[in-house]
């Protein structure tokens, strides 16, 4: 297993595929970004980064059923593993460590 180190945009997508839950592949993992981040992100970068966590150990996927509406086409769920889970949370630690170290931060200073 590489380095479990999450980048900011690998602990997106792996958010977003733990929030998908059993329906987190490629599309709706972009169009779900999408929408929480507001910004645009392209498929193929999502993809390139589905790759990367699987060469983590942080995410695996596996081959879901031909559908007719996708013309027998099979699609690939992603789900997080038990090291991406613990990454993840081991995230949420240090920025939750963090911000209770910042001083009565409010909308109103920014």
């Amino acid at each position: 297993m590489k380095g479990t180190h999450l980048g900011e945009f690998e602990e997106l997508v792996l958010l977003t595929i733990a929030s998908l839950v059993n329906n987190a592949y490629s599309v709706a993992i972009c169009d779900e970004l999408s929408k929480h981040a507001e910004r645009t992100v392209k498929l193929g970068v999502v993809h390139a980064v589905l790759n990367r966590l699987e060469e983590k150990g942080l995410a695996k996927s596996e081959l879901g059923e031909a559908t007719a509406t996708r013309g027998g086409k099979r699609k690939r769920f992603y789900v997080p593993t038990g090291a991406g889970k613990a990454s993840l949370v081991r995230a949420k630690e240090i920025r939750d460590q963090l911000w209770q170290k910042i001083p009565n931060l409010t909308l109103k200073q920014i």
